[in-house]
């Protein structure tokens, strides 16, 4: 077990292994149902499920560092994911992500101080006729100009101020 690792509640992966078991082949989905529970993959849980499935923790984190859908830190409230795949980059991707930064001050992959919001670019989110994109948690927003993108975000911000 990992000796510098935060303590997280193991007894949550409980559920996850009774149903999807201990084959070392479910190990994706196992991590994919993890992250669903903490909100990203802590290395103490990583260990865990290395042990539950008998493979190397090495492994686990090789597999969990390979996919970019899995998150080793934690995220905000928010998860702005921001399409960077060919259509969304010539319609002006760069300039949508210079205006998201710039309202939130920080860069892809941070996190705002008051961890409302974190900002992930991605290759690709499949929504190549709504160009430029980007999804905050399962809402999807298209045909976003820099002013409209920082416009949702200051919306999100209001409510939740409320």
């Amino acid at each position: 077990m990992c000796s510098d690792c935060k303590k997280s509640d193991l007894t949550l992966l409980d559920g996850i292994i009774d149903e999807l078991g201990t084959d070392s082949g479910s190990l994706i989905t196992v991590l994919q149902r993890a992250q669903e529970v903490y909100g990203y993959l802590p290395t103490d849980v990583m260990y865990a499920v290395a042990e539950r499935l008998g493979v190397s923790p090495a492994h686990v984190m090789g597999v969990a560092t390979f996919y970019t859908q899995f998150r080793l830190t934690p995220v905000g409230r928010h998860l702005i994911m921001l399409c960077k795949g060919t259509a969304c980059h010539v319609n002006g991707a760069d300039s949508i992500e210079k205006a998201v930064c710039g309202e939130l001050g920080i860069k892809d992959g941070e996190t705002t101080a008051d961890g409302l919001f974190s900002l992930k670019t991605v290759a690709c989110l499949g929504c190549c006729s709504l160009s430029p994109v980007m999804m905050i948690d399962e809402e999807t927003y298209g045909s976003l100009t820099p002013a409209s993108a920082v416009e949702i975000i200051k919306k999100i911000k209001e409510h939740e101020s409320k």
